[in-house]
Parts: C-alpha cells; structure tokens; sequence
C-alpha cells in the first residue's frame, strides 16, 4: 500500500514536471524562432537557410517607420509612465493608510482598467477625444499628448497594485516612531516611507513603461494619420511583405520587453503582483 502510495506520488510529480517544462517550452518556442529568423540572410525565409547575417539589425536605423515608432513609443511611454506614479503613489498611500468611507470602490475604480480590454478601452476614449475636440477644439486625437493620457489608464492600476504590495508589507511600527518623535505625517511619508518602498516605486515604473511601450489595441484607436507607434509599425509592415527585418524588429522589442521585466522582478517579485 505504502509503495503504492509513493509510485501514485512519484508519477504525480513526474507527470507536473513534464506539463511544466512542456509549457515552457511552448511559450518559448515562438520567441526562439523569431530571434533564429532574425539571423537569416535570405530576404525570403527558406528552411533551411543559405546562411546567417547581421545585416537586418544593422539595416534597422534606416527604416524610418521603425525609428519613428520607436520615438513615439518612447515618448508616451515616458509620459504614461510619469503620470502613473504621478496618480497611483498618493492613491495608494491614501488606500493602505486612510481609514474614509467608499475606500474599496475607489480601489476598485483605479484597477478597473485591467478587467476592461483594450480594445474597448481604444474605442470609447476614441468617441470621448472626438467629443471633446469637438466641444473644446483642443487637438487632442492623434496628438501624442491624447494617446499619452489612454495610456495612463493602463499604467495606473499596475503601479497601484506594486506600490500598494510594497505598502502592505511595510512595518508600520517605523513610521509610527517617526510621528512620535515629532514628525508630521508629510514629513513622515516623503522621509521615512518613501525612501522604504523605493524598490517599489522603480519597479512599478519599469512595469508600467514596459506594459505602455508594448501596447497596440489602444494606440491603433488613437494614433494620427501619418503617426505610429512601434507595435503598429511592426504590424502594417507585416501587412506588405515578410522578411527577417521584422523579426529583428520584435527580438529588439523583446529585448527591451524582456528586461524591464527582469529588472522589475529584481526589485520586486513579479509573483507578489499577481
């Protein structure tokens, strides 16, 4: 019965590992073939190839629809980003440290946002930027400024949701000495918890940089004519022709993708977001 048991148990485990490693290998497997394509020097890809290059990456600094959108991912990257923390820093200091009525529906407001695709997201801030334009006649469809801000409601809740961990793992026996000895609660937030939960605070800048540089099914809503961003930029390429330039694009993109995530999880683990 015993041996049994620890067959029963040692199958178990093998037939885990086995499902474990197999879903690894399946959401690794496309990225390998990408980065692998990316090295072709056929500009048709054949298998097997003819041979290997370098020239599709160095080729990439004269596509200007890649380096545009580059920059302009960057651009509302950075913004998103800013305006993030900008929101969810005090938000969360406010939910994890206040005590007011209506806390939970705001906490559930400002996550919102997750639970919402994006493409619904992309369509009803279309429809709110052409009223408002209409209305105001501020320039907000197509500018980098309107794109920026729909971002900012992706980035908010993550940064929230990271900086909130960080707060909730806080001693608070810390700051509490802090406001006995005579500090204010201002002076106790910007010198005592601040500086405690900084990793927090980089990390949900990196993740919220990483999620907005990544973003498509917003940005193709909101985007001018003329204007794209690197995720759209890959994909009207792919709408004309295919050839290893585009899969050099995506291991660039995956690059920079990759380790902000890696770089996040070193300040914060990414288990503790989820």
């Amino acid at each position: 019965m015993v041996r049994d048991r620890r067959a029963t148990a040692r199958l178990g485990r093998l037939a885990f590992a086995l499902a474990a490693y197999g879903a690894y290998v399946f959401l690794l497997l496309p990225i390998f073939l990408v980065v692998w394509l990316s090295f072709f020097r056929d500009t048709i890809p054949a298998l097997p190839p003819s041979g290997y290059s370098l020239r599709w990456y160095a080729g990439l600094l004269g596509e200007d629809q890649f380096v545009d959108g580059f920059v302009t991912s960057l651009e509302v990257a950075l913004i998103a980003t800013a305006a993030g923390l900008a929101v969810s820093v005090p938000a969360a200091l406010a939910l994890t440290r206040g005590a007011f009525r209506g806390r939970a529906a705001l906490m559930q407001l400002l996550m919102s946002p997750i639970v919402v695709p994006d493409i619904v997201i992309g369509a009803g801030l279309y429809i709110f930027f052409v009223e408002t334009e209409i209305q105001t006649g501020l320039p907000i469809v197509g500018s980098v400024i309107g794109l920026a801000a729909a971002h900012v409601l992706l980035t908010i809740p993550w940064c929230l949701r990271i900086v909130a961990a960080n707060l909730h793992g806080l001693d608070r026996s810390v700051e509490d000495a802090a406001l006995s000895l005579g500090a204010s609660p201002l002076v106790t937030v910007f010198k005592v918890t601040l500086p405690l939960i900084w990793p927090g605070i980089v990390a949900a800048a990196l993740l919220a940089f990483v999620i907005s540089f990544g973003n498509l099914e917003i940005s193709l809503f909101l985007v001018a004519p003329g204007e794209t961003t690197l995720p759209i930029a890959v994909l009207q390429y792919l709408e004309w022709k295919i050839d290893p330039t585009i899969a050099a694009v995506s291991v660039v993109q995956i690059a920079i993708i990759g380790g902000g995530l890696l770089i996040t999880n070193r300040f914060v683990p990414l288990t503790r977001m989820v």
